[in-house]
């Protein structure tokens, strides 16, 4: 039976020098100025919730003078506002945990499975499938409400709907490729 060795097994012992050293530790420190970026949109979060409390405020202060059109486009706003908060929450997690340091989930018991297990290509695949979710839901209410859009804000609404899903479907195969050409499985 061969065994295989690895690059890293095979490779001679190497130690940095001391000035090598310095600048790797500076360097590696430096990705904790990223920190406070990621308290910040903890920071929109409760902005965003904020937004959300007073569309809900609106949306059932008037939900029985309202028409049924009314409730949908409603509706859409706080799924619209959720999915945004959705998207803030798994930035802030699978940013800090993939570009500053990892959250141990043993500390806290109620730490969901997924937070763990996002890479940096699953984190562009979940971005880019929540702003196409998000334009979709734009697309909707401006149909739902197509007397107060006009024909060139449908165009474009729909155009850059477009561009979102496109940019979806390329980056997927893009990452797929690239997963088969490191021999990868090609799925996240």
């Amino acid at each position: 039976m061969a065994q295989h060795q690895t690059e890293a097994e095979t490779a001679p012992d190497f130690t940095p020098s001391g000035p090598e050293r310095v600048l790797e530790t500076f360097l590696s420190a430096s990705r904790w100025l990223l920190a406070p970026f990621y308290v910040l949109l903890v920071v929109a979060l409760g902005g965003l919730l904020v937004k959300a409390l007073q569309e809900a405020w609106h949306f059932i202060s008037h939900v029985f003078s309202a028409t049924e059109s009314d409730v949908i486009l409603g509706v859409l706003s706080l799924v619209d506002l959720t999915f945004t908060g959705s998207l803030i929450v798994i930035v802030i997690f699978s940013g800090y945990e993939n570009f500053v340091s990892k959250i141990d989930p043993k500390a806290h018991r109620d730490w969901p499975e997924w937070m763990s297990q996002i890479d940096f290509s699953g984190l562009k695949l979940k971005l880019i499938s929540s702003i196409v979710a998000i334009s979709a839901i734009q697309v909707l209410k401006a149909f739902m409400n197509v007397k107060a859009s006009s024909d060139r804000d449908l165009m474009w609404l729909v155009a850059i709907h477009v561009v979102f899903v496109v940019s979806g479907l390329v980056m997927a195969w893009t990452d797929r490729i690239s997963g088969e050409g490191h021999g990868g499985s090609g799925g996240h």
